[in-house]
C-alpha cells in the first residue's frame, strides 16, 4: 500500500495539468462527440456514456452516489444569466445540478453584492445533465451537488457568448506556490469565500493551500467557518464549492464531516512542504477509468430514461 505521503506526492504531481482543464478555453458551438461503436460493452468507461448525454434524466430529482462516483436524476439546468451570476463555458453543457445546488448558487450570488465589491459571480462548471464522470476536468462533480466559482468578480453587463469561451479566471496564488500574489488577491475574495462558507448547506470548499493560507491570516472575528475551507491540489483560479447531502435523499452518500479546529495549524503547513511543492518525478500509472458497473445500480436508469 502506498504511504500517504507518497500518494500526495502523486497528486501533486498532476495538479498544474487539472489546473489547466479548468481554464481550457471552450467554444462557440459545441462539439459533437462520435457515437461509441460498442457502448454496451462493460469495459466502456462510464465518462463516454454520461459524457455524451446532453439532456437530464426525466425522473424525479435526486442524487444518487458519491461526489466522485455517482449520478444525477432530473437534473436542472442554471439559467446562463442571472440577477447576479452568468455561467461560463457554456459549450461544455456543465450547468446542470440538483435543486438544492441551484437554489444555493442563486441565493449565494445575491449575497455577494452586500459582502463584496463584486457585480455578482462567475460559475464554472457544475455537473452533465445525468451527472457522472466527466469526460475531462473533474473526478468529482457527479450527483449535482458541486460547483466552481471563479475567482473573478462579474463584470457589471452582461458577458458575450465568445468572452464566456475565451476568458480566463484571475490567478490569484504567487508563481512559487507559497502565498497569494497580493496584486490578485484582494479583501472582496476573501469575504465572498467566507459568505458561501458560512451557508450551512456547504459541506466543504476547496482551494488552494496558498488561498487557505492567506484565509487563516487574515480571517477575523468568528472564524468557526474557516473548517469547511480545505486546501487542496489546482483551485488557483477558481474555489469549489460542495453541499451536503438533500434532506432526506438515502441514495445521497454524504462525506465524512470536516475535521474540527480552523484547519491553520501543521495540516496545512504539510502542503508547502518539498514532498508537496517540489515531488519527486516517478512514473505513473494510469489509474483505470471507472465503469459503469462500479456506479449505484440506479445510475444505469439514470443513463438509459427516455
Amino acid at each position: 500500500m502506498r504511504s500517504p505521503l507518497l500518494l500526495l506526492a502523486a497528486l501533486c504531481a498532476i495538479w498544474p495539468m487539472r489546473a489547466a482543464l479548468a481554464q481550457d478555453r471552450g467554444s462557440l458551438e459545441p462539439v459533437a462527440l462520435p457515437p461509441l461503436a460498442h457502448p454496451n460493452d462493460p469495459a466502456t468507461p462510464a465518462k463516454e456514456l454520461f459524457g455524451r448525454e446532453t439532456t437530464p434524466a426525466p425522473l424525479a430529482a435526486r442524487t444518487i452516489g458519491f461526489y466522485s462516483r455517482g449520478c444525477l436524476a432530473g437534473g436542472q439546468p442554471l439559467p446562463v444569466n442571472g440577477p447576479a451570476w452568468q455561467v461560463m463555458r457554456l459549450s461544455r453543457n456543465r450547468n446542470w445540478g440538483h435543486p438544492a445546488l441551484l437554489a444555493f448558487l442563486e441565493r449565494f450570488a445575491r449575497k455577494v453584492p452586500t459582502v463584496s465589491h463584486w457585480p455578482g459571480i462567475l460559475v464554472g462548471d457544475m455537473s452533465q445533465p445525468r451527472g457522472g464522470p466527466m469526460l475531462t476536468g473533474h473526478a468529482s462533480h457527479q450527483v449535482g451537488l458541486d460547483a466552481d466559482v471563479w475567482l473573478t468578480p462579474m463584470p457589471a453587463r452582461q458577458l458575450t457568448r465568445s468572452e464566456r469561451e475565451e476568458m480566463t479566471a484571475i490567478n490569484v496564488v504567487r508563481p512559487d506556490r507559497l502565498d497569494v500574489d497580493p496584486s490578485k488577491w484582494t479583501q472582496d475574495d476573501l469575504e465572498v469565500v467566507k459568505a458561501a462558507a458560512q451557508d450551512r448547506q456547504v459541506q466543504r470548499i476547496f482551494v488552494n493551500a496558498a488561498i487557505k493560507k492567506a484565509i487563516c491570516r487574515e480571517a477575523t472575528g468568528d472564524r468557526s467557518w474557516l473548517n469547511k475551507v480545505r486546501p487542496y491540489y489546482g483551485h488557483d483560479y477558481h474555489f469549489h464549492i460542495r453541499l451536503v447531502c438533500p434532506s432526506g435523499e438515502q441514495a445521497c452518500r454524504e462525506q465524512d464531516p470536516v475535521p474540527p479546529g480552523d484547519g491553520c495549524d501543521a495540516s496545512l503547513a504539510y502542503w508547502f512542504s518539498d514532498a508537496v511543492l517540489h515531488p519527486l518525478p516517478r512514473p505513473q500509472r494510469p489509474k483505470p477509468p471507472i465503469t459503469l458497473a462500479q456506479l449505484p445500480t440506479e445510475c444505469r436508469t439514470v443513463l438509459n430514461a427516455k
